[in-house]
């Protein structure tokens, strides 16, 4: 069973907004998704290379609200605030062809596996109950698409691909062996932090522009407090 990296997930308070953040960071104009529905959320994606894409994702709220919490933490009333004040690399998420078996090897919990959809398109995804990201985001969702093509095929194609991805964590060896459970060592590089200070995600991202960097909060935070200063 083989593990890999499927899609970046970026929270915004409204999609125009998390649209002109992509154009910001990266240079492109990443196009309309869809709707989900069991989520209360919609969402514009792009291709990041072979077999991995990029999502904004915001709550729509424009249809009825689920009756559970949102995935990606996007009803913790901290997220909102974030992601309205800025959007921002939220978390990972990782696919495979039996999530039931990763969830059950993973040394974390990943939630339980659900049925989702959007328009043709079907999947399982592990969620918990609450909702909440997994280590703050620096632990991946999992994902089992219902495809014999992944959908990233059908996705614009805006000469973006994803480099890599950096995990900063103060509990680096925590991280480490959590994400050896899922067999997805070999996808990120993980890297230290002091103690007291905040986990955070760095994405590269190769664009017709160069490489380019999406950020978690917490790298906001940090530009803020030293401006601030």
């Amino acid at each position: 069973m083989q593990t890999r990296i499927d899609h970046l997930v970026i929270g915004a308070g409204n999609l125009m907004q998390g649209v002109d953040y992509v154009r910001n960071c990266l240079g492109v104009n990443i196009p309309y998704g869809g709707v989900h529905r069991k989520m209360g959320t919609h969402n514009h994606l792009m291709r990041l290379g072979d077999g991995a894409f990029l999502e904004v994702i915001t709550i729509n709220h424009q249809i009825e609200s689920p009756n559970s919490p949102r995935w990606y933490g996007l009803d913790d009333p901290f997220i909102q605030k974030q992601i309205e004040m800025q959007p921002t690399l939220l978390t990972w998420v990782v696919n495979t062809g039996n999530i039931n078996e990763l969830i059950r090897r993973a040394k974390f919990s990943l939630g339980k596996t659900k049925l989702i959809s959007r328009g043709d398109l079907s999947w399982y995804f592990g969620l918990p109950d609450d909702g909440r990201l997994l280590a703050g985001g620096m632990l991946p969702y999992a994902i089992e698409w219902q495809t014999d093509e992944h959908p990233s095929a059908n996705m614009a194609d805006l000469g973006c691909s994803l480099h890599c991805l950096e995990i900063y964590h103060p509990y680096s060896s925590w991280i480490q062996s959590s994400i050896k459970s899922i067999g997805a060592l070999n996808l990120v590089k993980i890297n230290s932090l002091p103690k007291n200070e905040a986990p955070y995600l760095i994405a590269y991202i190769r664009t017709p522009n160069g490489i380019k960097q999406l950020y978690s909060c917490a790298v906001f935070n940090k530009i803020l407090h030293r401006t601030s200063r």
